[in-house]
């Protein structure tokens, strides 16, 4: 009787050193899985940004690509609303420091996700159909038709962001997310660029040199990195 109390005891008291050692222990802190594992063909997530130099030379990417989107919203928006051309590059600054500002704070307080906030071609359309209403035809002085259109403009957009926010703060839209496909993308896109048809081409006609080249690079880009894609998935 008095060996097996022992070996229980001594049992008992290796118990409480392992416990005691595994508590002391330094706790391992969990690590990503490396990126080509959870995206394959994505090189950097939100976990593993990549070095200062090429996090630079993608920002400038960035900028670059932001500004073309911003100079053509407004070089397709402004002279519509009676503005000239200090009118359309103050617009361009604007949108390019709200992009900035935006993305920054999306970057640091809000979802975080590795995305340049910038001018949607989408609310084009409807901002197009406010330029052309009659409340705002009835001013002859152009500087006061740009004015009031812009401030018609503004009023239209917070009050949907509102109504955006609402939707994301109460869950609303995350019950019809469920019921969507990605293909429910493409008559959004579809009607947008449908939309902008009878002002895109009359502006590439009118320079046919540029534009018929930068149709033909994006006709090869896009077949170039389609076909790189599928390389890198057999590799």
């Amino acid at each position: 009787m008095s060996n097996n109390q022992g070996h229980g005891e001594s049992r008992h008291n290796q118990g409480h050193g392992e416990s005691r050692q595994n508590q002391n222990a330094p706790k391992q802190e969990l690590q990503p899985h490396p990126v080509m594992e959870q995206l394959s063909g994505v090189q950097y997530c939100v976990n593993s940004p990549p070095p200062w130099k090429e996090a630079v030379l993608l920002g400038f990417q960035h900028y670059v690509l932001s500004l073309g989107t911003n100079v053509l919203i407004s070089t397709m928006t402004v002279s519509q609303m009676g503005g000239d051309n200090a009118e359309k590059a103050r617009v361009i600054q604007t949108l390019l420091f709200l992009s900035g500002f935006n993305t920054l704070t999306q970057t640091m307080f809000g979802t975080r996700l590795p995305s340049v906030v910038g001018g949607s071609h989408a609310f084009l359309v409807p901002v197009i159909s406010i330029i052309h209403a009659k409340r705002y035809r009835m001013y002859q002085e152009p500087h006061q038709r740009f004015a009031q259109t812009m401030r018609g403009i503004q009023g239209a957009l917070v009050i949907a962001s509102a109504f955006q926010m609402i939707l994301g703060f109460l869950g609303l839209w995350r019950n019809v997310v469920k019921y969507l496909s990605p293909l429910s993308v493409v008559p959004l896109v579809t009607f947008t660029g449908l939309g902008l048809y009878h002002l895109a081409f009359p502006m590439l006609g009118k320079c046919i040199e540029i534009g018929l080249g930068e149709l033909v690079l994006i006709v090869l880009i896009s077949q170039a990195s389609s076909s790189s894609g599928e390389i890198t998935d057999n590799i």
